[in-house]
Parts: structure tokens; sequence; C-alpha cells
């Protein structure tokens, strides 16, 4: 009995050595188990965040180059504003020149005329300083090829002297304010 009893309580011992290897190694099959999903998780979670880190860096960039084009674009327009800020007033000035133009044109037959068309001269003279200093140059036409972007041909004559295209009188000033046609000139053009 004795012996029997030494048994079992080895059979006992060894149950329970049993038991907690068995316990020790399913723990550690789950502790790698927990570790490599841990891993995967984490890879997952680092992938995403990577992704979101690119879109979020490319979402950046766009805002940053649409940013720099609507400063570039502020500053064209700014500098197109300077340069063409009498415009309005120029082009509102243009049928004041031509009457000037047209009243230097009588004849002035008695001395009260004359004075008269000398003080219309010196005004005529201040007024297209003025507008010169501002930029405004009149179109030149005569015996010019045409060009349909600073000429507007009203009538055509035919004249064996002269080249086919080219102005044969001007009906009506044109100018240019800094490169862009405010008025283009009203010519006639030999066919």
């Amino acid at each position: 009995m004795s012996q029997s009893k030494e048994e079992k309580e080895q059979l006992v011992e060894n149950e329970k050595t049993t038991e907690e290897t068995t316990v020790e190694e399913t723990t550690a099959e789950t502790n790698e188990t927990v570790e490599d999903t841990e891993k995967e998780d984490g890879q997952d979670e680092l992938a995403l965040l990577k992704e979101k880190l690119e879109n979020e860096n490319e979402r950046y960039l766009r805002l940053r180059a649409d940013f720099d084009n609507l400063k570039r674009r502020t500053q064209i327009d700014r500098v197109a504003q300077e340069k063409y800020r009498a415009q309005k007033l120029l082009t509102d000035l243009l049928p004041v020149l031509d009457n000037f133009e047209r009243a230097l044109q009588v004849e002035a037959t008695t001395e009260d005329a004359q004075s008269m068309k000398q003080g219309i001269e010196m005004v005529y003279r201040s007024l297209i300083e003025a507008t010169a200093n501002e930029g405004l140059e009149p179109i030149a036409t005569e015996d010019a090829p045409f060009d349909p972007n600073i000429h507007h041909a009203v009538m055509q004559e035919i004249d064996e002297t002269k080249e086919s295209g080219i102005v044969l009188q001007e009906l009506q000033k044109g100018y240019i304010l800094k490169e862009r046609v405010l008025r283009p000139a009203m010519v006639k053009v030999n066919e």
C-alpha cells in the first residue's frame, strides 16, 4: 500500500507537472499568437498611416501649388491694373481730342478767331502731352500696311500708284494705350 500511495502521489505530481507544462505551453503559444496578431495589426496600422500621410502630403502640395498660382495671378492682375489704370478716363477723352482736332481745322479769318484758335491749340497741346504721359499714342496710318488689329477699314478705293492693302487715308484717329488698342483707326484702304 505504501507503494501504491507513493505511486499515486508520483502520478499526481506527474499530472501536475504535465498540466503546468501544458498550461505554460498553451500560454506561450497564446502569447506568440497575440504577438503575431499584434505585429500584423501594427503592420496594417503602419501601412494605413503611411498611406494617410502620403495622401495628406499630396493634398498639401496641391494646396501649396494653388496658393502659388493665386499669388502669381493676383500679382499679374495688380500690375495690369496699375498699367492700365487710366484706360477708362482716356477712352472718355478720345471724343474730346477729336473735337479739338476738328476745331483746329477751321480757318480763322478775324483777329479774334485767330486768338481763340491759338488758345484752343494751347489747350490741345497740353491735353496731348498729359495723355502721352499716361502712355496714349496715336496709331500710325498713312501709307502703312492695313492691320485689322489696329485699323478699321470703312472704305476701299483703287489707287494705281500704291500697293494693294495700303492705307490711303485716315478718317478717324486711332489710339493705343501701352500695347492695348483703345480705339482702332478708321481708314480707307487700297484694293
